[in-house]
């Protein structure tokens, strides 16, 4: 394996046997070396394919200036959600989530804070990311004395839920769009409304949808009912709203065969009040 690029002292760019460009990180591996040296393969630490979606001038321009204990503490959090998986995960989660710790914990010293308004959502219906992004704070603390909020802890859950699709599945992403299209047509149609599309309670609806059908396309079951119980009175209450999330259940029932769970009916009944209601 020889060196291909170098991006700093710790990580060069090679390839492996496949021929296929990867990312060679290691404390000193690109230190006083030059373009076509041999790697000493016993100061590997990871290795990440270059998939299409980076390519090497972006990578470079990425990963120069960031520090390799950020780096670092990205792998461990990664390593930990591998194992509390028992999962997989897509090679692009370390570039993602490098990235967005890098800039996170430069946010925190200039006290910029960011809100994560889908904090709710993440943590309902991805509740073991949304605690593998905890104890990602926990690893930034320790590793590197920096205190992130709990928000953060949901941005990493989402950059983890991402990397754990299915992507034999959820690549129908045309499928996905036109799902979500047909779904918000629906809810138009029965309110006799226009939905602003730039409004944060669409925002959280859309991102529910995408969570919603990756559920439906992985056939998973929410199976929340102990919580659902007490919010059925949601379905009393919110009756149009009720009978319009019916309606998205007679529908996913034409397009996958399956018939909604009460809690999602609830969800959706929630969300479809969110998204009907002006202020």
């Amino acid at each position: 394996m020889v060196i291909k690029k170098i991006i700093n002292n710790n990580i060069v760019v090679s390839f492996n046997n496949a021929h296929n460009e990867i990312i060679v990180m290691g404390k000193g591996l690109g230190f006083k070396k030059s373009v076509g040296d041999s790697i000493d393969e016993s100061q590997i630490e990871k290795t990440y394919v270059i998939t299409q979606e980076w390519n090497v001038n972006k990578l470079t321009q990425m990963l120069l200036d960031i520090p390799i204990e950020h780096i670092q503490v990205a792998n461990e959090i990664i390593s930990f959600a591998r194992v509390s998986l028992g999962k997989k995960l897509s090679d692009n989660l370390f570039l993602t989530l490098t990235d967005h710790i890098h800039y996170a914990i430069e946010r925190k010293q200039e006290g910029i804070m960011l809100k994560n308004a889908l904090l709710w959502e993440i943590k309902r219906f991805y509740n073991h990311e949304f605690l593998i992004g905890k104890e990602a704070l926990n690893i930034i603390r320790h590793r590197l004395n920096v205190d992130l909020p709990e928000d953060e802890a949901g941005f990493i859950a989402l950059h983890i839920v991402n990397a754990n699709l299915d992507m034999k599945e959820v690549s129908q992403v045309s499928e996905m769009a036109e799902i979500i299209q047909n779904i918000l047509n629906i809810v138009k149609y029965h309110f006799k409304i226009d939905i602003d599309e730039y409004s944060l309670n669409y925002e959280r609806f859309v991102t529910h949808l995408k969570f919603f059908i990756q559920r439906l396309f992985s056939d998973t079951r929410l199976n929340d009912l102990e919580t659902v119980q007490l919010m059925l009175k949601i379905k009393d209450q919110y009756t149009n709203e009720y009978a319009c999330a019916l309606k998205i259940s007679n529908y996913v029932q034409s397009v996958f065969d399956r018939e909604l769970e009460e809690d999602e009916l609830i969800y959706l009944t929630i969300h479809i009040k969110r998204i009907t209601t002006t202020d």
